[in-house]
């Protein structure tokens, strides 16, 4: 099985002592990448839980700069010290609490005159508090920031530094003399102790503002600390700690004149307080460069904002196009890191901040308003090259490797740039890919203000001579008039198309190219059709391409797409139908129906022979894929609240694979973050094999053969109880009255069988005459049957008595 799509933003990144490697958290593994190619070099596997903070440890001599070890720290409860050159894990110390951050002071603390190393390592680390059950059920102070021994693998006892509502971030000065958190509006700074007895004080003072600090920063060499705010401020006390670090008692009599601690608010321990004021949002990087010259903020805008220390000048880099997460300085003053919230982190080159490379994850999930949900969609795949393609929120569509876990290329829909404000206007809200990916159709909504001035823009785009790139070829305003796209989908030679709208009609589109004339093609309207001013939902090409499938809300049309003929209706289903599609080159049809609260949702499966329904399901389904060679169907469900705590499982969602023609399936799988999820058949290329990908709702995916015997015994194992305790749920029509019909030629496992029983509720109903009416007229037996069986079922039954 293969995974991927962690987030390379959670948590800060670290550089090597060389500054040639960049350790970054992605999901519980942390990933090695060159920062000469921006390509992964190794991994580091062993966590079981998120990774949330990575230490390197520094040299100490020019010539120990090819060492490679460092301390990373995990939700798991544990932290573990590496060698990242093999890689291999040399020691792991079991906190039995979840760990937010970690600081290390001693590594940073410049070495003695003798050189003489202490004897044991101490690092401070932000922990949640999860033992305690008074915590758990009045939810306050959890957070806590404890003391432990690296060297003899233990905490230490009895120290708590601070108990807040959550787990803090802790952030050091580059000297490792103080460590300091940030809990709404205060402050709190330690000074790191020289020696580590039993009986040490620890000195902290607290710093108060007006509003709820977001980032902490200390000077590398002067006592000055700047912290940024919820408003975009930055504010920078000088000359802190000189009455609390100070002697030591560690206190002086405080003087009176308030002319000497200008800005500082309270009792604060400063000289002065200074305020500059750029950002108009939250202030979220803010950090130091290494001579302490210079301090750098950024945050929402997308602009990473260079201030001079002494003066209060400013210069820029602008047009990064995504808010700003992180930023890292390494061993070589010449390269920092720059970490942005769409997943990718920029290595720049210092002072002059030129971006030399970039390390990109999948892009996640970007907002789209309320009024465009059902209209939208966060991905497509194409199928034959095992690409993802996503949409992204600075407008454009980012082509991912599944199988190579990295960013191919991206293109630009909309020329527009970042806007840091939450009034957006223009969404990309719906793309698509033919079967081969050499043609993308893109739909673009800018919202109206106060009904005025919206419109809808649906653009065609062909593969450029690079394979990486796309071309703009077509560009259609308002293809529906004033109504939205519902849906956009190609022909299997890619030189036709459709778009349905919500206005009731569906246009088809042909290219005017072919072969190395495609880039100049240009795409026109070719038919219209429309079905009794219906809305039209959902629209699908069969696998030979001869006819187009158009869902007109609750039923579905066929159409000849090239003559624009109408061939049947079939179909009638509870709620609209939003999924089409054909199953490969089978005589089937699937369709899948809305879902939502309070809604009666449908998976059915069509027989396109006999235009009848050849079996259904009552599931929330919220992707559907077909394989092009075989006659497989994928379907990702999402599962009530109740079946998840019933099967005691963590996910929220199955994929159920079928074969068309059995209504019961070949192999399931519980997973994850349903919601916002897609599931897909891929190939690595034309020859290979298909393999399933699921795609989570924070785009994390995975990717397996449903064939393989291997995961079919992980499967078994993993679902065995779950199959003990499943119970069913009454269904209609046929089965209501004869039950489940016979197992003919149906290699399947019993084990298979009883998950299908346990997540779809496939079991008979005792009281027939509850469902036996219900369902579409054409899937009821008889009137004669219906009949019988109804009366049968108020006549009481007596039991034979034997004398």
């Amino acid at each position: 099985m293969i995974r991927g799509g962690k987030s390379f933003v959670s948590s800060p990144p670290a550089f090597s002592n060389d500054a040639k490697k960049l350790l970054v958290c992605t999901g519980n593994t942390v990933s090695i990448f060159s920062t000469t190619t921006g390509l992964q070099i190794s991994e580091l596997e062993g966590h079981t839980a998120l990774v949330t903070s990575i230490t390197v440890v520094p040299a100490s001599t020019p010539a120990s700069r090819i060492l490679c070890n460092c301390w990373t720290t995990s939700l798991d409860g544990t932290i573990k010290y590496w060698d990242f050159s093999m890689p291999e894990l040399m020691k792991t110390i079991s906190i039995q609490l979840p760990i937010y951050s970690m600081v290390i002071p001693s590594l940073l603390a410049q070495q003695s005159e003798n050189n003489e190393q202490p004897s044991d390592i101490y690092a401070y680390i932000s922990v949640k508090d999860t033992k305690n059950e008074a915590n758990k059920q009045k939810k306050e102070l959890s957070g806590k920031i404890l003391k432990c021994n690296l060297s003899k693998s233990r905490l230490v006892r009895g120290v708590v530094l601070s108990e807040s509502k959550k787990p803090e971030n802790i952030t050091i000065s580059s000297s490792g003399n103080y460590f300091g958190i940030h809990e709404k509006r205060k402050l709190r700074i330690w000074e790191v102790p020289t020696k580590d007895n039993k009986n040490i004080n620890y000195r902290k003072l607290r710093l108060s503002h007006t509003k709820n600090m977001t980032c902490v920063a200390f000077h590398p060499t002067d006592r000055i600390v700047a912290a940024g705010d919820v408003t975009g401020r930055i504010l920078i006390w000088r000359g802190f700690g000189d009455r609390t670090f100070a002697g030591d008692n560690g206190r002086f009599l405080k003087n009176d004149d308030d002319e000497e601690n200008p800005g500082v608010r309270g009792d604060g321990d400063a000289d002065s307080c200074t305020t500059w004021h750029w950002h108009s949002a939250e202030v979220k990087v803010l950090f130091f460069s290494s001579d302490g010259a210079y301090l750098y903020s950024g945050g929402k805008e997308g602009v990473l904002v260079v201030w001079q220390l002494d003066t209060g000048k400013k210069k820029f880099l602008p047009r990064i196009g995504t808010p700003l997460v992180n930023f890292t300085t390494s061993p070589d003053p010449s390269l920092s890191s720059i970490s942005c919230a769409d997943n990718r982190i920029h290595i720049l080159k210092m002072p002059s901040m030129e971006i030399l490379n970039s390390i990109s994850g999948i892009k996640l999930p970007s907002s789209i308003p309320e009024t465009l949900k059902g209209s939208s969609q966060d991905f497509v795949f194409d199928h034959t090259s095992g690409l993802v393609a996503v949409r992204t929120e600075n407008y454009c569509i980012q082509f991912y490797s599944l199988f190579d876990d990295r960013e191919i290329s991206e293109v630009q829909v909309c020329e527009r740039n970042h806007q840091p404000s939450d009034d957006v206007m223009t969404i990309l809200n719906k793309v698509a890919l033919s079967y081969d990916g050499s043609t993308m159709g893109t739909v673009e909504t800018r919202l109206s203000e106060e009904g005025i001035g919206g419109f809808v823009t649906l653009k065609f785009w062909e593969r450029g001579p690079h394979n990486n790139d796309f071309i703009l070829s077509t560009v259609i305003y308002e293809p529906h008039r004033d109504a939205r796209v519902s849906a956009v989908a190609f022909h299997p030679n890619g030189s036709m198309s459709v778009s349905a709208s919500y206005g009731g009609d569906f246009k088809v589109w042909v290219s005017n190219g072919k072969g190395e004339d495609k880039l100049r093609c240009r795409w026109a309207c070719h038919a219209v059709g429309s079905y009794r001013k219906k809305a039209m939902t959902a629209a699908a090409f069969s696998g030979d391409g001869s006819v187009l499938a158009v869902a007109a809300e609750t039923v579905i049309t066929l159409w000849d797409p090239v003559k624009n003929i109408l061939v049947a209706v079939i179909g009638s289903a509870l709620e609209s139908i939003v999924n089409l599609s054909f199953i490969g080159d089978s005589k089937f049809l699937a369709s899948a129906s809305a879902s939502r609260v309070g809604s009666n949702p449908q998976l059915s499966v069509w027989n396109m022979s006999k235009l009848s329904l050849s079996w259904s399901y009552k599931l929330h389904i919220e992707s559907i894929a077909c394989s092009e060679k075989d006659s497989l169907l994928a379907v990702l469900v999402v599962l009530p609240e109740s079946t998840s705590k019933t099967h005691n499982t963590t996910g929220n969602g199955a994929i159920l694979l079928f074969n068309a023609e059995d209504p019961v399936p070949i192999a399931s799988w519980f997973v994850t973050k349903a919601k916002g999820g897609g599931v897909a058949f891929i190939q690595r290329s034309r020859s290979s094999r298909e393999l399933v990908a699921y795609v989570n709702g924070d785009h994390e995916y995975a990717i397996f053969n449903p064939n393989s015997e291997e995961e079919e015994e992980i499967y078994e194992r993993k679902f065995r109880d779950t199959v003990e305790q499943g119970t069913g749920h009454h269904i209609g029509g046929y089965a209501s009255m004869y039950g489940e019909l016979p197992e003919l030629k149906m290699r399947r496992k019993a084990i298979e069988a009883s998950v299908a029983e346990s997540v779809m509720g496939m079991g008979v109903s005792e009281r027939p005459w509850e469902t036996i009416f219900s369902g579409p007229s054409h899937s009821l037996p008889p009137l004669t049957k219906l009949c019988s069986a109804f009366l049968e079922s108020l006549m009481e039954k007596r039991s034979g008595m034997v004398e």
